[in-house]
């Protein structure tokens, strides 16, 4: 065994090596990097807590003022509401009186007869909304479309005497909205749109809040629930209909102001409502509704749809109600509009079967065309841009030139001194006598034995005979026992063309059957109407 050495005594140190010294350098080199990677991770942290305490801190802050704010509304509606129901407590005697001097006024009179002033109007509106009549207030309504200026200015004060406004309305539209549930309809009287369109129009200023506008309709939610029904069965329907291609644009109209007015909008059918806008464009309220449906962001992609379409105009009123006349200038696509208007009338005019009614469709096509530029360009200031002086005068042409072809051709001097017997005619081919009974079945049935001039003679209602030529009188053992026919021409001046449009060559009338044993011939129906 060796020998342990003894710690007090002093023994000689061994030198280090190179090794040992490299060994030990690399340690403390490797030491230094691991400190330094920790202290960066350690510091990378430290920022990103930083960064989450600061964003933390911003969302609390966001929160205490959206907080402090939605307080604030709450306490303002709260006002809004106490102050609503002081000023209708105060009211409620002075409607009360009100309400007894019309009903003591109205009930003397018809209240489906004529109403002589807007005071008269109004009191006879507010007779059945102080009622809570629907079914009668409807009925007046609809029957009164000639006043309907009157019935806008006036239905907003009558409704505010509802006792329930909304569900007023929506009782007295649901005859026709969401489904026309009339049995009995007349031809005249089928479109009621515009009656439902002006009801909730007026509604509108009724059931917003006084004090904070807009954002908060005074509608209960009993209401409101059945409003949004009624929205989604008109929706559930467009299938019958024919789809959104095919479905009225009353019907259309109708349905979206009902969104608008009860406050239903749903951003789910952001692109039901753009392609109903689209196709119904047309209509003068239709930009204010798409504003008002949060179609506003889809305005520039509307535009440009109008436009390829060909419904340049309804894209200038679409660019002027959203504000982007920079990017559609108005004054070339006013002028596209009438370029394609003129070729439209052009392509009309181009008919060979009916030259003259052609001729007259093509001037009313271009006429509207020139008008509702001219408004167009009055209603925007667009004078300085797209002068209408023209427009003017090219309208005016095409009114004389109307109201010339309407005028009847004059007969010659020399033709106008024969006198023909009352009650007999020469036939154009055979020079046999004519039975008058044959000349009352056709517009054009005067046939001279003279040579006349080539024209359209038209009813008497519109155009007098030349004064050189005696009426013809039907013998009466003509007609037997009936009554001759009350308006024996064939077709209505309306829908003759205007005279000396295109020359008409001289009838031949074909032998008459059994006309000389005294038996009248059979007359079609068509005829007399």
């Amino acid at each position: 065994m060796g020998s342990i050495p003894d710690p007090g005594e002093l023994t000689e140190l061994t030198p280090p090596s190179f090794d040992e010294f490299q060994r030990q350098t690399s340690l403390m080199t490797s030491c230094t990097l691991l400190w330094k990677e920790l202290s960066d991770h350690f510091t990378s942290l430290e920022q990103n807590l930083l960064k989450k305490s600061e964003a933390l801190r911003s969302k609390i802050q966001s929160l205490d003022q959206e907080t402090k704010v939605s307080l604030s509304e709450l306490e303002q509606r709260e006002v809004s509401i106490e102050s609503s129901v002081e000023i209708a407590l105060g009211k409620l005697g002075e409607n009360k009186n009100a309400a007894l001097i019309a009903l003591r006024k109205v009930s003397g009179e018809d209240e489906n007869g004529e109403v002589d002033d807007g005071e008269g109007l109004l009191l006879v509106l507010k007779s059945f909304c102080v009622k809570m009549d629907a079914l009668g207030f409807w009925r007046f309504v609809t029957g009164k479309k000639k006043e309907l200026e009157s019935l806008r200015a006036q239905m907003p004060l009558a409704l505010a005497e509802c006792l329930d406004p909304a569900r007023f309305v929506l009782e007295s539209i649901s005859e026709v909205f969401p489904v026309d549930k009339r049995v009995e309809k007349s031809e005249r009287g089928n479109d009621l749109g515009w009656a439902c369109v002006l009801v909730l129009e007026s509604l509108i200023p009724v059931v917003v809040d006084p004090v904070i506008g807009k954002s908060r309709l005074l509608v209960t939610p009993t209401v409101k629930a059945r409003a949004k029904r009624i929205a989604e069965t008109w929706k559930a329907s467009l299938e019958e209909r024919g789809g959104i291609e095919n479905v009225k644009t009353p019907d259309v109209h109708t349905f979206l102001q009902h969104l608008v007015t009860f406050g239903i909008v749903k951003k789910e059918d952001v692109n039901l409502y753009r392609k109903l806008v689209v196709g119904s464009a047309w209509r003068k309220q239709m930009p204010k509704l798409a504003v008002s449906l949060g179609l506003g962001d889809k305005m520039p992609d509307m535009i440009e749809e109008l436009i390829s379409r060909g419904q340049q105009l309804d894209a200038v009123h679409f660019t002027y109600e959203v504000g982007l006349v920079g990017k559609f200038p108005p004054v070339p696509l006013l002028k596209a509009f009438l370029k394609d208007a003129r070729k439209a009338a052009a392509s009309i005019m181009d008919d060979p079967n009916n030259p003259g009614r052609a001729a007259q469709l093509a001037g009313r096509k271009e006429q509207s065309a020139l008008r509702s530029v001219i408004k167009c360009i009055e209603e925007y200031k667009l004078e300085n841009q797209f002068p209408p002086e023209n427009l003017k005068k090219r309208l005016e042409q095409l009114e004389k030139a109307k109201t010339e072809k309407r005028k009847p051709a004059a007969v010659p001097a020399n033709k106008r001194t024969a006198a023909v017997p009352a009650n007999k005619r020469t036939r154009a081919n055979s020079g046999g006598p004519m039975p008058p009974a044959k000349a009352g079945r056709l517009t054009n049935a005067y046939v001279s034995s003279f040579p006349a001039p080539p024209t359209i003679v038209r009813s008497p209602s519109h155009a007098q005979y030349p004064a050189g030529i005696p009426a013809y009188h039907s013998p009466p053992p003509m007609y037997g026992s009936r009554s001759p026919p009350t308006n024996p021409y064939a077709y209505s001046p309306e829908a003759a063309p205007p005279l000396g449009s295109y020359p008409v060559a001289p009838m031949n009338y074909p032998a008459y059957g059994g006309y000389g044993n005294g038996i009248a011939p059979a007359y079609q129906q068509a005829y007399y109407r």
